[in-house]
């Protein structure tokens, strides 16, 4: 190699980050780069490092009949929680494709990524990301989610939540399996992005209101009334179209061993990925199901239900399932359980496989409490306790699993909605949930062959 070659693949050129619209930072925040490779590799920070959470306010829908909510942002949003779905290429093109996309057009915005997926993403993008580690808590950064996949990946994006009360909105595009959650088109993220972004903003609908003889004072004011929207005028939808919001309900659950301790602990210590929370013992939050389950072993399991403080039954199935109305079309539905409107404050009981022909699905009101305990029959094996589908402890007879409906709306007159998994979805005259009857689920579909469009013509 050349010295004058030997020089150029050592020299070192300084990055600009950018900060606030069209600034800097400072010198001592430059970050160096080395340019003797030809890509270089997107800088790993911690989520510590990022401004604390924004949240977003639900408002009631204005038009008649709606049980929707209005999403308005009190300022943009500015911390983006990638959830991607695992060992798909395809997937991780689109992935940073649209981080790419939202880099450019809104710079503002930090993103976050599983510390699974950070080094395949890192090694395509050229701007900082970051990763949950120990020593911050996810929940307190996280303005929005964007998840890409199947339903897998949204209940995995939930799941993150599954220890706090208050899920940031999930933004949501189908590249799954079924994709029954899945709301949005990949071909749609710059759409559905620029809604979910700009909802709340007004800035585009003052703008155009201002004179345009002697219109700097008046901008100025306006830009100053929206802090944080000035960056983006001509972005803006306008008010009146704020992005929709299903607000999905979550069940939780706490767990006491014989002795009655709770053992919730056990569980949030067990899964260092999920978002943490000051709370010693929280209550665990599934958005579709709470399962106890035989496992491996040979032999039925034994379970006593209570509902509301009185016994209901014992059921000797291969388990037991919990469920919430998102729930009914999941592990529920498969198990013959009724499919329930997500937006019905109910919870269902589902026995699994049960050895009772006269066992059938229960729809209790959402505020029903519900116990599980493992009976001294099962001769002190173990069942498998798993929420969303996933593993979580193993539960001894004495165990008693306490569920219910996890409180969803306002806590009193002027105050913020509470609760539940917020879904950002396209409109409010399409209705995904019957579209996922007929399209997905193929809901009272005929069987044999399916007429022509031209059979009953004349």
């Amino acid at each position: 190699m050349s010295t004058r070659a030997l020089a150029a693949s050592s020299l070192v050129v300084p990055r600009l980050l950018r900060t606030e619209c069209g600034s800097s930072a400072s010198p001592q925040s430059l970050r160096f780069f080395s340019t003797s490779s030809s890509r270089h590799l997107a800088e790993i920070r911690s989520v510590a490092t990022l401004p604390k959470r924004t949240v977003p306010r639900y408002l009631q829908s204005t038009k008649p009949g709606s049980s929707l909510l209005s999403l308005r942002w009190p300022r943009p949003p500015r911390n983006l929680l990638l959830v991607q779905k695992l060992y798909s290429a395809e997937v991780s093109q689109s992935v940073v494709r649209f981080a790419k996309y939202v880099r450019s057009e809104y710079p503002e915005v930090n993103f976050v990524v599983e510390p699974r997926t950070s080094s395949s993403i890192q090694e395509q993008l050229g701007f900082p990301i970051h990763v949950p580690d120990g020593g911050s808590n996810m929940a307190d950064k996280i303005d929005v989610i964007a998840t890409f996949g199947g339903d897998g990946t949204v209940l995995r994006a939930a799941s993150l939540f599954k220890l706090h009360g208050s899920v940031p909105p999930i933004l949501s595009f189908s590249m799954g399996t079924l994709g029954f959650l899945g709301e949005w088109d990949f071909r749609e993220h710059k759409k559905a992005w620029r809604e979910m972004y700009m909802s709340g903003s007004d800035v585009a609908v003052q703008d155009a209101a201002v004179p345009r003889g002697g219109r700097d004072g008046a901008l100025e004011a306006a830009a100053a009334s929206f802090p944080g929207w000035e960056c983006m005028r001509g972005k803006s939808l306008g008010v009146r179209r704020a992005s929709k919001i299903l607000l999905r309900h979550r069940i939780k659950a706490d767990i006491f061993d014989g002795a009655g301790t709770n053992v919730n602990h056990h569980v949030a210590e067990s899964q260092p990925e999920l978002a943490g929370t000051e709370e010693p013992s929280p209550s665990l939050r599934a958005i579709n199901e709470i399962s106890v389950h035989r496992g491996s072993h040979p032999h039925l399991a034994v379970i006593d239900v209570y509902q509301n403080g009185h016994f209901l039954t014992e059921t000797t199935a291969d388990g037991i399932l919990v469920s919430t109305p998102t729930g009914s079309t999941a592990y529920s539905l498969s198990a013959g359980g009724p499919i329930v409107h997500p937006l019905v404050k109910s919870l269902l009981i589902t026995s699994i496989s049960p050895c009772s022909l006269s066992f059938r699905s229960l729809v209790l009101p959402l505020d029903t409490k519900v116990c599980l305990r493992m009976s001294a029959k099962n001769r002190g094996r173990e069942l498998d306790l798993s929420i969303d589908g996933k593993r979580c402890l193993g539960v001894s007879p004495g165990t008693e699993i306490r569920i219910e409906g996890e409180f969803v709306g306002r806590a009193g007159p002027g105050e913020e909605w509470h609760g539940g998994v917020p879904c950002v979805i396209k409109a409010e005259d399409d209705d995904p949930w019957v579209g996922g009857l007929n399209g997905l689920l193929k809901f009272n579909h005929p069987f044999g062959r399916e007429p022509h469009s031209d059979e009953f013509s004349d």
